[in-house]
């Protein structure tokens, strides 16, 4: 009964004239963003995250979350078109998709695509809204150990958010737990790290940190690319699949579907990787494995499912635990914080609201997305065709005049510049920026439950281990980190055989 008075206060929330206008805007920015190569859903939220100022939190989250799951789909148009991914989780996508048009099927790779899309989507906000409630329900009791155990495992995600070297990754972790430690100490009161400047006083804002990570970022290094691919002008048409079509791709759709939401909620997987493992469980129990990669369907219906369903299934972690598992869900995090709410699980009993109201909202949101992007595939296909020096300066001032906005700071826009060009130089050099972002998010917490920890225990560290939760959690992000090592170790201390020289050689 529960279920159903909260799945009512959700749709009176998302169903607000005011709400249902954001969820559109959102909806649309995000498939715009995803459109253009390059910028990918944790961008799009970044720049974008300085409009929701001023916004009731609901409505705020409510237009992000449309960006990031908006943008999903979004990426499906540059890969189908121009064999270019908008964003890390439509690589897949490129392999069929681009074939596809190239044999003039375009409209059929994007309609699949935009209706894959609804029904993963769909199916992914149903097993959010199921999931949510009973895990909120056992992480309600935590005390200042169990938060501390469970930041800890959140940031055992940086080993999924480190790109290709673990090592790059883990120091740009420890680099913003150190900038975590910027501002006034929570417990003592005493100014840490701030140098007499009074703008430190509250620490970093994650603001400006995370537009110049992400956003000014991506924009400095896309202007770095010499050329652009053309995208194919062949008219789109046939946008709703054939029998033959739904024959080839309804397994495909359910099974990306089920492997997505399951992946995604997984802290450090991600639509990206969720979309690689359906491309490659399609191919490995296919009976023709030997045409994927030539244009057939169900090369795009599976990995589109699955990114969506992943989107979805990402916020079971967020919303419920406080854990972002992905670049897009570190910004969201901050973005609730920032808005004065506690993500984790006391947010569905303080503000079911905003929780509510965003699980329903996203229902109306995937029914937006297949609305606009059936009709208007060959408008939003036509934005590639703006040449990109004329978006970066759009771009770039609608960057900047949001940062500068909400506090009236113009030491907030020299930082959000500063790491613009710090993120730039990281991307150059392989350094990825979105473990440095959710370090700066969960440090401070995990700091105030680990000092709370201790003078609740007077000062012993046995309170970490006495407690079953806080030990089981700690146990896990022990787990976590020490495998890959294991396993680094093994494939490294195997001996290798020494040739022994011919003259030292006995003959028996």
């Amino acid at each position: 009964m529960d279920l159903i008075n909260n799945i009512v206060l959700g749709f009176s929330v998302a169903l607000t004239p005011q709400n249902i206008f954001f969820a559109f805007v959102g909806a649309l920015i995000g498939t715009i963003i995803g459109a253009l190569p390059g910028i990918g859903p944790s961008a799009g939220v970044a720049l974008l995250l300085p409009v929701t100022f001023g916004m009731h939190p609901a409505s705020a989250i409510i237009m992000l979350a449309g960006i990031y799951y908006g943008a999903m789909y979004g990426g499906t148009i540059t890969s189908v078109l121009i064999n270019t991914p908008g964003e890390s989780a439509s690589v897949m996508t490129t392999l069929d998709g681009y074939q596809m048009a190239a044999k003039g099927r375009a409209g059929a790779a994007l309609g699949m695509a935009a209706i894959g899309s609804f029904i993963a989507g769909t199916a992914g906000v149903l097993a959010l809204m199921l999931a949510a409630p009973p895990l909120a329900e056992v992480a309600i009791s935590f005390g200042p150990p169990e938060y501390f155990a469970l930041m800890v495992l959140g940031l055992t995600t940086l080993t999924g958010l480190t790109g290709a070297s673990k090592l790059k990754g883990l120091l740009m972790g420890i680099v913003g737990l150190i900038l975590g430690t910027i501002g006034i100490d929570p417990i003592l009161g005493n100014a840490r790290f701030t140098f007499g400047n009074p703008n430190l006083a509250d620490g970093l804002d994650f603001l400006p940190v995370a537009v110049g990570l992400f956003g000014i970022a991506e924009i400095l290094g896309n202007v770095d690319l010499p050329t652009r691919a053309e995208p194919i002008k062949a008219k789109i048409t046939g946008l709703l699949p054939t029998r033959q079509d739904w024959a080839d791709s309804w397994g495909a759709i359910g099974r990306g579907t089920t492997l997505g939401f399951f992946v995604g909620a997984l802290p450090g997987a991600g639509a990206t990787i969720a979309s690689f493992l359906a491309y490659g469980l399609e191919k490995r129990i296919s009976k023709r494995p030997e045409r994927f990669g030539t244009g057939i369907i169900e090369g795009v219906a599976a990995p589109e499912s699955a990114n969506n369903a992943a989107a979805a299934g990402a916020l079971v972690p967020l919303m419920v635990l406080g854990i972002p598992g992905s670049a897009t869900t570190a910004v969201m995090l901050g973005a609730l914080t920032l808005y004065g709410l506690q993500p984790g699980p006391l947010l569905m009993d303080l503000n079911p609201d905003v929780f509510w109201g965003l699980v329903a909202s996203m229902y109306v949101g995937n029914v937006m997305l297949l609305i606009l992007n059936l009709p208007l595939a060959p408008a939003f296909a036509s934005i590639l065709r703006v040449p990109y020096s004329a978006l970066v300066p759009i771009i770039m001032g609608i960057a900047l005049v949001g940062v500068y906005s909400v506090q009236n700071s113009t030491f907030d826009l020299g930082v959000a510049l500063a790491f613009g060009i710090i993120g730039y130089a990281l991307k150059r050099y392989g350094y990825p920026s979105a473990p440095l972002v959710l370090a700066l998010v969960l440090g401070p917490l995990m700091e105030r439950a680990f000092r709370q920890s201790l003078q609740m225990s007077q000062g012993g560290f046995g309170i970490f281990v006495t407690r079953p939760v806080t030990a089981f959690f700690l146990l896990v992000a022990l787990i976590v980190v020490v495998a890959p090592l294991v396993a680094w170790f093994r494939s490294r201390g195997r001996p290798i055989p020494v040739p022994v020289p011919e003259e030292r050689q006995v003959a028996c």
